[in-house]
């Protein structure tokens, strides 16, 4: 079963295939999805990182390990909760 991770305070010059090569020395990533502003494109500084195995040894090591000068918030994603419409 896979688990998903958050991971936050990411340099906005992260790449999808930075932080895949960085989770993938822990175990098996699945997916890698770094989220952007929909309106700009820009990237919004955080992302998720789906694995296969190893996911708790990757956030244990990455948690607050710093990649271009910024200290990565790593720990496993939470559901997401619905929330009231936009006005």
């Amino acid at each position: 079963m896979s688990k998903k991770i958050y991971v936050g305070n990411l340099p906005f010059s992260a790449s999808d295939d930075q932080i895949r090569d960085l989770f993938s020395e822990y175990g098996t990533v699945d997916t890698v999805s770094l989220i952007t502003d929909r309106d700009t494109g820009r990237p919004r500084g955080f992302g998720f990182v789906e694995m296969s195995s190893g996911a708790d040894e990757a956030i244990q090591a990455l948690n607050e390990k710093e990649m271009d000068g910024r200290n990565l918030s790593v720990n496993e994603a939470r559901p997401r909760t619905d929330r009231a419409p936009r006005r």
